[in-house]
């Protein structure tokens, strides 16, 4: 019963490390499988901004290549905004400003048209803000530089009404000096609502955000209008989420956890670079995007699969444990058996025959050589049993052999004590006769010498019948002796 409990927790403890290291490995995929996904989300999501860009870059540079053959037309510059914004649903707004007193007689001009409180609703103007042009960002930047760059984001004073992000395309006039700027304007709440549509995940969002910390595309209107992501500082924001903004802006490429209320986060950001395209300028614009998930949005499905194996796993390892105990204790049932058998043989029943078995494996090879042990010894016992009973049989022959040697001895003591006792009589009157004889010849008579004389002679012959007994009786005992030899 012990060795089969130790075997049970021996096949346990093996499936147990079995499972935890299935377990491990799976849950370690699972994880990187999810982690997978996130990075092509946030690949993805880089591509569906970039196209936005894309589009608006290639909508200008359509334009721009007509626009520098009629730059001596001030009024048509009033038709390629239009068309810009008409042609481009991202566009929301496109100025086309030149530098100050590029047109005789006028010392600032800039053909302004973006969409109205409708759609399709167009309003042409020749200001932008309450501000004159020359000392707006898009405007100074491009003039001084001469790079086409994409501005912003541009928010509060610096927009009307909503914040956004510009595409400035410097132009030269016919003497390769620098004449304006085609500035093309992108929503940021557009764009924000244009890449939700695209959803990550159920409860997760994509943010784009400028070198400086603004946002570009955030799903929360309210932050899209903030300075920098830095100022949720004074909102109790939990410090893990700043400095994974601060990653963010640094350029770096990861992912980070942080946490926002009572849930757990993580944000897969990398540097926002446009693909390359002939003709584009660099991919690199300082901007750095970002994929944002709760943690049950990514692991869910796969901390459910995982739990699901593992009940799998346990209901699997519980069929198997009483699989393998039936079938252990099937083919334990003839070692049961032999011993069994091998107990009661042991008790001394040594003619039990041991139940016949037809098995061929080495449980059978094991019951037949054990069955002819059992003969073996069987025989053994039978052979020690005659012996037994041989001796028995001589012992009691020696015993009665024993108990009439000792009848002999006991009786030759009795005689020889009893011929002793006899002779002693005798032997001191002889004694005495002759001591008196001695001590006394020369005073004793002749009558009484010869009475001393015939006393010892009388005495000598009771002795020597004595002594003829004694021989014979010697001799019958010798002869007795050698009829039981």
């Amino acid at each position: 019963m012990q060795e089969k409990f130790r075997l049970n927790i021996l096949i346990i403890s093996v499936l147990a490390v079995t499972l935890g290291i299935l377990a491990y490995f799976s849950h370690r995929a699972l994880r990187q499988e999810a982690m997978r996904n996130a990075e092509q989300t946030l690949e993805g999501t880089v591509q569906n901004i970039d196209n936005i860009l894309l589009s608006v870059e290639q909508s200008t540079g359509n334009v721009y290549y007509d626009l520098i053959q009629h730059l001596d037309n001030p009024d048509r510059m009033y038709t390629y905004s239009r068309h810009l914004v008409e042609s481009n649903p991202n566009i929301v707004g496109c100025a086309i400003a030149f530098k100050p007193g590029y047109y005789p007689g006028k010392d600032l001009f800039m053909a302004y048209t973006h969409r109205g409180s409708s759609a399709t609703e167009l309003v042409t103007s020749d200001s932008f803000t309450d501000r004159p042009y020359t000392e707006q960002i898009w405007f100074t930047e491009s003039m001084e530089t001469g790079n086409v760059v994409w501005v912003g984001p541009l928010k509060g004073a610096d927009t009307e009404g909503e914040p956004l992000v510009s595409f400035c395309l410097p132009f030269n006039d016919a003497h390769n000096e620098r004449a304006g700027v085609i500035s093309v304007d992108i929503s940021i709440n557009q764009l924000s609502k244009i890449i939700e549509v695209a959803k990550p995940s159920e409860h997760g969002y994509s943010v784009l955000l400028a070198h400086n910390g603004s946002y570009i595309v955030h799903p929360d209107k309210e932050k899209l209008w903030n300075p920098a992501v830095f100022s949720q500082k004074e909102r109790n924001v939990d410090s893990s989420e700043i400095e994974a903004a601060k990653a963010m802006i640094a350029g770096e490429s990861g992912m980070k956890e942080f946490r926002r209320g009572k849930q757990d986060w993580c944000v897969f950001y990398k540097p926002f670079e446009r693909v390359e395209w002939e003709g584009r300028t660099d991919g690199k614009i300082g901007w750095s995007v970002g994929v944002v998930y709760p943690e049950e949005d990514i692991f869910d499905t796969h901390n459910i699969l995982l739990y699901l194996v593992i009940g799998i796993a346990i209901i699997s390892f519980l069929v198997f444990s009483l699989l393998c105990n039936w079938l252990i204790r099937r083919q334990l049932k003839p070692m049961r058996r032999l011993a069994d058998s091998a107990r009661r043989i042991a008790e001394g029943n040594y003619n039990e025959m041991l139940p016949h078995t037809d098995r061929q494996d080495e449980i059978g090879l094991l019951h037949k050589r054990f069955n002819k042990m059992q003969l073996s010894l069987q025989n053994q016992v039978n052979e020690l049993e005659e012996e037994k009973s041989y001796l028995y049989q001589n012992g009691d022959i020696l015993r009665a052999a024993y108990d009439k040697s000792i009848e002999a001895d006991r009786m030759k003591t009795t005689f020889l004590h009893y011929m002793t006792n006899q002779m002693t009589g005798p032997a001191e009157s002889i004694d005495k006769s002759v001591t008196t004889l001695c001590n006394n010849f020369h005073e004793i008579s002749k009558q009484e010498a010869d009475s001393q004389v015939g006393n010892i002679q009388w005495k000598g012959q009771m002795i020597a019948e004595l002594l003829n007994h004694m021989a014979h009786f010697t001799e019958t005992e010798k002869g007795k002796e050698a009829d039981h030899e």
